[in-house]
């Protein structure tokens, strides 16, 4: 039985200025599954966000990116799961993250926030339910706590930013594998990949 996934959600801050920084990487995967598939992310008002639906491994799949700021993620992410009736469980959430290097990504399941912003107020929306899924696309980090802020908010230099396109393009692939198959099974591929 594969795991039941019925919304892929992107993690981003809205407007131009952001769309090429490393804190929108979980958009990007958005964005390339829409990309593949052929539909178009429209602006729905009702849900705070960029949906489309797509079908996936057999699977009827939303796809959401949050208009919101980060912070606020958790706000497009419930309306929209409330209206469906999507539980927690159904839900993954594609994210940057500051403890993976570009160039690699991992599936998880459950977990706390790691001072993730837009994680943090998922949870906190969906009533403190923390066992959807992540997909945590690495950034690297800056070294340094007082500097992340800056560093998420900036582009990735290009060689980082391609290593991360190639994460991101493993990480689609792998998300059909789990809709096919299980999560073990798209692990086992998507936690050997580190790109070139």
């Amino acid at each position: 039985m594969s795991d039941q996934i019925r919304l892929l959600v992107g993690l981003a801050n809205p407007g131009p200025e952001y769309s090429k920084t490393r804190h929108n990487a979980g958009a990007w995967v958005v964005e390339e599954l829409a990309r593949i598939h052929n539909v178009q992310l429209k602006e729905d008002k009702k849900y705070f966000g960029l949906t489309a639906r797509i079908s996936m491994g057999g699977e009827d799949l939303r796809l959401l990116i949050p208009t919101t700021f980060m912070n606020l993620s958790g706000k497009s992410v419930a309306s929209l799961a409330n209206f469906f009736q999507i539980k927690p469980e159904e839900i993954m959430v594609a994210h940057d993250e500051l403890d993976l290097p570009p160039g690699v990504a991992k599936f998880k399941k459950g977990g706390g926030h790691g001072g993730h912003n837009g994680l943090r107020d998922i949870i906190s929306k969906m009533g403190n339910n923390k066992e959807f899924y992540r997909l945590r696309i690495g950034i690297g980090h800056p070294g340094h706590k007082d500097k992340v802020a800056g560093f998420v908010l900036t582009k990735a230099p290009a060689n980082e930013q391609s290593q991360i396109e190639e994460a991101v393009d493993e990480a689609v692939r792998c998300i059909d594998i789990l809709l096919k198959d299980d999560l073990a099974k798209a692990q086992n591929r998507l936690h050997t990949f580190k790109a070139q």
